[in-house]
């Protein structure tokens, strides 16, 4: 699946590319094919071709519906790395990286971090909020202008591998497939001058072959909500540090707010660990909390009112 529009997609078969109907509820259950899914279609009477099938994913870049309180919204699947894309033209918040970051390591997929417009204002200040945030994943500074870090980005892609491109509209997400293509195949949007911000260009996931077989990058629309959806071991990876030093805690069931004992508030007081970065820890880890109770509260309610009872999703989505 390289390209999915509402009600359609674009299906690279043996044949050559062909547009199809997706026919979802019949495909498989309530799960909506997304780009990068393995598919397989068939001729349908007054129809035409038709998805009848989604096979199961590998990986699967998803984030809470910003539309649907609980419901899943998946926005790629079978990437192997997928790439959190921000550009150094623009303030960066850490909480809006932890968010990325938490939602790339819950796919599945290896995690990336990939800086653009290197030329225009490196701003070293980002950069650096950037790596504290990052630990260890890899950090690629780049620039389309003076090519700058493509070299280093394709190292990350190869034959049959797919690379996955999140983030804000405006960050260079498009650009950057462009150069690594060598020509303009994707819409590239202007950005105001006054805030750093860009219109959403690219409307629609579409997933493009890099020539001589080196691999395959999908771009995907601006994201600007990032709620997450049953991440909590993701979450425990982007924050690890303080994760570790929870295992020092007196007792078991910490809140590091202002229990005896407590490791990480040791920490903040003696200085060695920003306090707003375990305030955005404490949030995300009730956000998902909260989240969990609400998913078996609806699970319970709907074991009760017996089969036949259970939310479809629709447009990619999926409930659990």
């Amino acid at each position: 699946m390289v390209r999915v529009d509402r009600g359609e997609c674009d299906v690279m078969t043996a044949d050559g590319r062909l547009r199809v109907l997706s026919d979802s509820q019949r495909a498989q259950d309530d799960i909506a094919p997304v780009t990068g899914d393995w598919v397989e279609v068939a001729d349908e009477d007054g129809l035409g071709v038709v998805i009848t099938r989604v096979f199961d994913r590998i990986t699967s870049v998803s984030r809470r519906d910003p539309a649907e309180r609980d419901l899943e919204q998946v926005l790629a699947a079978n990437a192997d790395v997928v790439a959190v894309v921000h550009g150094l033209d623009r303030s960066l918040p850490p909480g809006r990286l932890e968010r990325l970051l938490v939602l790339a390591h819950k796919s599945g997929a290896v995690p990336l971090i990939v800086l653009t417009k290197a030329d225009d204002v490196h701003d070293p200040e980002t950069e650096a909020i950037v790596r504290s945030v990052a630990c260890d994943i890899p950090v690629v500074v780049t620039s389309i202008v003076d090519g700058r870090g493509l070299g280093e980005l394709q190292d990350h892609l190869g034959p049959g591998r797919t690379l996955a491109l999140i983030g804000a509209s405006g960050v260079g997400k498009s650009a950057l497939v462009n150069a690594l293509v060598g020509e303009d195949l994707l819409d590239v949007g202007e950005v105001r001058a006054s805030d750093a911000k860009g219109r959403h260009t690219t409307t629609a996931r579409e997933l493009v072959l890099l020539p001589g077989d080196k691999g395959l990058l999908l771009d995907t629309p601006g994201i600007r909500a990032i709620g997450l959806w049953e991440a909590e071991w993701a979450l425990e990876l982007v924050f690890g540090d303080l994760e570790e030093l929870a295992s020092r805690c007196r007792f078991g069931d910490c809140a590091h707010d202002a229990e005896p004992g407590c490791a990480i508030v040791s920490a903040v007081d003696g200085g060695l660990v920003d306090g707003r970065r375990v305030e955005r820890y404490r949030a995300l880890a009730r956000e998902l909390a909260a989240q969990r109770e609400r998913e078996e509260e609806r699970e319970r309610r709907e074991k009760k009112a017996g089969p036949g009872r259970r939310g479809r999703g629709r447009g990619g989505n999926r409930r659990r």
